[in-house]
């Protein structure tokens, strides 16, 4: 007997030029966080196009609410944001778009992480679900995130009433591109993605000429030590048996060679997955940074929360659910159990608050005899590029076509079979 699966997705090959086409323009057209506001309108007309009511949530997300009769709800998310990223990729469709950032400065904008993948395989996965409304019923609350790379994007559509707008799920699903083997899903329950803190620090001091370093108090030799020093935390003050990075992404100061400036900064990044240890290492840093500014008889160090991430936590059984559906359809080893990764992601606030269980897995975009011949000589990390790198570019086919099949199996699996 036919599967709903099979049925609903026996028309992807129809769609498969659009799905190509679809995500060569968001590609070649990406947008900052929280400043997706081409997207979303794209987004929105594609959803109202299938005769899928949408909405704005959120200042630039989409929701598209597709109603098919009593039944569960289940929500899918996808991620639309682009990064500050010029790329490097020599694709015929690669990004040359500029953008601002929040702090006024200009930027070359790549989707560097994926996030055109996601909504290109969530768009085709709703027309496919639109047209196939006699293999399923229940209700399915398509969510376009802006601002992910911020962690911005959750919390500001769930303040702008998302679960009063839109039916409460009973699960949330989302996926992610990954450097692995093109369409090789991985996932596993529990602990999934870390926790993560970004800060910028402002170092003060007095500025002068050059020439004249005793008549100054010199901020970037401040930010010097501090950068030094803040990678000691993790070698020094976190338990090996425990996970910590810290990463220094910025440093800022200054003007021209023969000028000390009066003030510089860096920023940090901070992963973790457990709460102590988060706090640990947040607060050694706050005594590096301000110790730095007193050992040199500066004023104290602003110090500015960038992003806050939670930790990611997939619900056990939903996970089972979700993954026994594609392993079932696909009928191979396309589906494999991941580590808990080092990356981050606000996902999962879509689903804690309302109380509502959820599942997040990965999908790989690279070529798979490339990835093998990088795997067999080591190079993995080194070869092939990876999120957030301005190589960074997923192989489309057959990663687009199997991330739009994981839409309509994971969605199908909490959907309900059609009345008889």
């Amino acid at each position: 007997m036919t599967s709903r699966a099979t049925t609903v997705l026996s028309g992807l090959e129809d769609l498969r030029d659009d799905l190509t086409a679809l995500y060569r323009h968001l590609h070649a057209h990406p947008e900052l966080s929280m400043q997706e506001h081409r997207t979303a309108a794209l987004i929105e007309k594609r959803l109202t196009g299938l005769g899928i009511p949408a909405f704005r949530c959120g200042g630039t997300g989409v929701v598209g609410v597709l109603e098919n009769g009593p039944g569960p709800v289940v929500a899918f998310r996808a991620d639309i944001d682009g990064l500050p990223i010029a790329e490097q990729t020599g694709l015929d469709y690669a990004s040359t778009v500029d953008g601002v950032l929040p702090d006024g400065s200009a930027t070359r904008v790549m989707h560097g992480c994926g996030h055109d993948t996601h909504a290109a395989a969530l768009l085709t996965g709703a027309a496919l679900l639109a047209r196939s409304r006699g293999a399923w019923a229940g209700t399915v609350v398509l969510i376009f995130q802006p601002g992910e790379e911020t962690a911005q994007g959750a919390r500001a559509m769930v303040a702008d009433g998302l679960w009063d707008r839109a039916p409460r799920p009973e699960v949330v699903l989302g996926q992610h591109v990954t450097p692995g083997r093109a369409g090789e899903v991985r996932c596993r329950p529990g602990t999934t993605a870390s926790m993560a803190d970004s800060w910028e620090v402002t170092m003060f001091g007095r500025g002068a000429h050059g020439s004249q370093p005793q008549n100054a108090i010199d901020p970037i030799v401040q930010v010097a030590h501090a950068i030094t020093r803040v990678q000691t935390v993790v070698a020094r003050e976190v338990d090996p048996a425990s996970s910590a990075v810290v990463t220094v992404g910025r440093m800022l100061g200054g003007t021209k060679e023969n000028i000390i400036p009066d003030s510089a900064l860096f920023t940090l990044n901070v992963r973790t997955f457990d709460e102590p240890v988060r706090e640990r290492v947040l607060e050694a840093l706050r005594r590096i940074v301000h110790a730095e500014a007193s050992a040199s008889g500066a004023p104290q160090p602003r110090i500015t929360e960038l992003s806050r991430f939670p930790r990611l936590v997939n619900d056990a059984e939903v996970t089972r659910q979700a993954m026994g559906a594609l392993a079932g359809h696909w009928r191979d080893d396309g589906v494999t159990d991941a580590e808990p990764m080092m990356g981050s992601e606000d996902f999962g606030l879509l689903g804690e608050a309302i109380g509502v269980p959820y599942c997040f897995w990965f999908v790989g975009g690279t070529d798979a005899a490339r990835y093998a011949e990088a795997e067999a000589a080591g190079t993995l990390a080194t070869s092939v590029p990876a999120n957030h790198s301005p190589l960074f570019a997923p192989e489309p086919e057959p990663t687009l076509s199997r991330m739009t099949e994981a839409v309509v199996v994971t969605t199908l699996a909490f959907l309900k079979e059609p009345p008889a």
